[in-house]
């Protein structure tokens, strides 16, 4: 009996049966059935790119005539449709394939050449016309490249940019706030609370400013060079009027890189991108944390700040809140790191002239960018701008802190301090009260020299 749910479709390895409305063909069913690992597909963004790779490629073939005029614009309006609606039922790859990404490449071009068959009213190939001057040791890196620059540029730094501005609002909002500084988790000298959260936004503002540099990098790219990175089947102009297509496009002045061998033969440029996520991800950890001790509590822990209460922390304590947010956070941080790790290793498999780790470098660079893009304004949102300073603890434990006697060493000198010091913790004094037993200076002006407000000046 014939199956009327499939089609039959030739390649050049035969005939297999593909699912009779698929608008794909036999490569990407070959990959579907090779490839049953995961369940994970490529990404959007990384699809959406592609599609608005092979919308420039067309573009530039009709200016150098490799493709009729009419070809060219059956290609484009194919991407147009694909890009106005759910195009991700029609890419079933998953990331872990051929290590080129030629199935997904393949996979992009026969439904480009279906749907474009259709609006030309007669045969497109996926081969001869969707992918005419490229190869997929080419497109899938250049669209690596695209795919990243346009998710930083659209989203990550924007999200950056949110924090940052949400941490230097609270910091002045803050600012009349004086606590207990901390190294070592051992009471330190006395910071304003200001001083900490421009201390975070300096950490952000640097990864913004690392992340802009890294930009121009990957927008350079690795079409024109083919198969091997000599540009063998394509025009010799098709990697400048690519680049000028595809900064119509989407904006970016993306440009044919200095060296294709380099692109195609190495991944350098995502290793550094996502190291820099990485740091990204480590900043935030650091400022997830913090906010996790300050908020400790609120009995027995720091309690120097109380979060925003958002869900119920406990199935069997009645009452207790977590700072779910930060804990949020500090996850996707790992998550960034362990990405990281894997896009290290897959750096690493460059053999001679192709990188065979491309759709698991995709995968993970993108995961990264959009994990960091939206915990950013999580973070922003529900704890940074909403916490609330819990003045009398800052207080009662600023009064208490006997490395204020810090103050005293250039009068009294660092061991005498250290006496007064230990003296106020055994006693649970405050130490202004022992040094006045301890030193001939007066209580005025150990009060002027213990004063918490002044011993903070001198930071921003």
């Amino acid at each position: 009996m014939t199956d009327t749910r499939t089609r039959i479709e030739h390649d050049s390895m035969g005939e297999l049966a593909v699912p009779l409305d698929a608008l794909y063909g036999a490569q990407t069913q070959r990959a579907v059935n090779n490839f049953p690992v995961s369940g994970q597909r490529m990404p959007a963004a990384f699809i959406r790119a592609l599609i608005l790779a092979k919308t420039a490629a067309a573009r530039a073939n009709v200016d150098l005539e490799q493709i009729s005029p009419a070809q060219g614009d059956a290609i484009v309006a194919a991407c147009q449709e694909l890009l106005a609606g759910d195009f991700m039922q029609h890419f079933p790859v998953e990331v872990f394939q051929t290590g080129s990404g030629t199935s997904s490449n393949m996979n992009a071009n026969e439904v480009i050449a279906t749907l474009a068959s259709r609006v030309l009213g007669e045969k497109v190939s996926p081969n001869d016309h969707v992918n005419c001057g490229q190869s997929s040791n080419d497109i899938i890196p250049t669209t690596i490249h695209v795919s990243a620059a346009i998710e930083i540029g659209e989203r990550l730094l924007p999200a950056l940019g949110h924090l940052l501005t949400v941490l230097c609002e609270k910091s002045l909002e803050v600012q009349p706030y004086v606590k207990t500084g901390r190294t070592h988790l051992m009471d330190a000298m006395p910071v304003r609370m200001s001083q900490v959260l421009n201390g975070w936004a300096q950490q952000i503002q640097a990864n913004i400013e690392h992340l802009r540099m890294l930009l121009p990098s990957l927008q350079a790219l690795a079409q024109g060079g083919t198969a091997v990175g000599t540009g063998i089947n394509a025009h010799p102009r098709f990697a400048e009027l690519f680049c000028v297509e595809l900064k119509g496009l989407t904006g970016q002045p993306f440009q044919p890189g200095a060296n294709f061998f380099a692109l195609i033969g190495s991944q350098d440029t995502a290793v550094a991108v996502s190291g820099q996520l990485k740091t990204t991800a480590v900043s935030l950890m650091k400022i997830a944390n913090d906010l996790r001790w300050m908020n400790s509590g609120p009995l027995a822990g720091l309690a120097e700040i109380e979060l925003e209460a958002l869900q119920p922390g406990s199935s069997i304590m009645p009452g207790k809140v977590n700072p779910v947010i930060p804990e949020a956070t500090a996850m996707v941080a790992a998550q960034v790191i362990g990405n990281d790790a894997t896009i290290a290793i897959a750096g690493q498999s460059g053999n001679f002239e192709l990188n065979v780790m491309l759709p698991v470098i995709a995968q993970n660079l993108l995961h990264s960018i959009e994990l960091l893009s939206n915990v950013s304004r999580l973070l922003a949102d529900r704890a940074i701008a909403t916490f609330k300073v819990n003045q009398p603890k800052l207080r009662e434990a600023l009064e208490r802190n006997p490395i204020l006697v810090t103050a005293l060493n250039p009068l009294i000198g660092y061991l005498k301090a250290a006496e007064i010091a230990k003296q106020a913790y055994q006693q649970g004094r405050p130490v202004i009260d022992v040094a006045l037993e301890k030193t001939d200076l007066g209580r005025e002006q150990l009060e002027q020299l213990l004063n918490p407000e002044k011993l903070t000046q001198g930071g921003l």
